[in-house]
């Protein structure tokens, strides 16, 4: 879905590229292949350590048109203008994501394009109701909100993006969805991360780990489904991008 967005965007070969919040590296190695040899993609991160793992993807890869740098890139200062700012999972955690955008895109050059890709919670779901599946994402999302990041980010990009006095984005958006063997995809999504964020869960008082059940919840979720036929239906997973007059 990222590479999708991100070509839809305009990404191409040649281009200087700058990724926000780069972690371990994904986003910026999906750029670094669009744009190819010629171009050039910066990553960047606060964390020491998340840039550490990058760089040694990076060289396993035997990536050169990839550098990352430690830094807050809507403060930072580069000495070189973008034709791309490009960043995932990223606004969902900022106290101000108006705020960071307008930080980073100082380094858009003319008609350069921004490109963010967000998840939103709105559309989890599951008919007929699998109850354990609609009390998972009920959970997460409730998680989310306790320790201040943001589960609907995704659909509120139209409005960030022009607060921070970008044109409206063009915008795309993608969800896992079916039934029966189908739905495994999602299911496993979402029991995954519901039993990463089970100690989460407990420490914010919305649902006991005992409670939650996270070594057998897939388990119970799959059995739920086949039994009633369900669809689930996962988070969406939202692309917007505009372009710099």
């Amino acid at each position: 879905m990222t590479r999708d967005y991100l070509r839809r965007a305009g990404l191409r070969a040649g281009m200087h590229v700058l990724d926000v919040g780069s972690g371990a590296g994904d986003v910026a190695f999906l750029a670094a292949d669009i744009v190819g040899p010629t171009g050039l993609v910066i990553g960047t991160d606060r964390s020491a350590e998340a840039l550490d793992a990058a760089r040694a993807r990076a060289a396993q890869r035997g990536l050169e048109n990839v550098i990352f740098h430690q830094c807050d890139p809507a403060t930072f200062t580069f000495d070189i203008a973008f034709d791309a700012v490009v960043g995932r999972y990223v606004l969902m955690f900022a106290p101000d994501p108006a705020e960071m955008l307008r930080g980073v895109a100082r380094h858009l050059g003319p008609g350069g394009v921004m490109v963010f890709h967000e998840v939103d919670w709105t559309g989890a779901a599951s008919f007929p109701s699998v109850p354990t599946y609609d009390n998972c994402f009920r959970c997460i999302v409730e998680t989310f909100r306790r320790v201040g990041t943001n589960p609907n980010m995704g659909l509120q990009l139209h409005a960030t993006f022009v607060k921070a006095g970008l044109p409206a984005p063009s915008m795309a958006v993608s969800a896992l969805a079916g039934g029966g063997s189908d739905s495994m995809s999602g299911i496993d999504l979402i029991s995954d991360l519901a039993a990463t964020m089970a100690p989460v869960m407990e420490q914010m008082g919305v649902i006991a780990a005992s409670e939650l059940g996270p070594e057998t919840l897939q388990d119970r979720i799959r059995a739920e489904a086949y039994a009633s036929g369900s669809v689930v239906v996962g988070r969406y997973e939202v692309g917007a991008w505009s372009r710099r007059m």
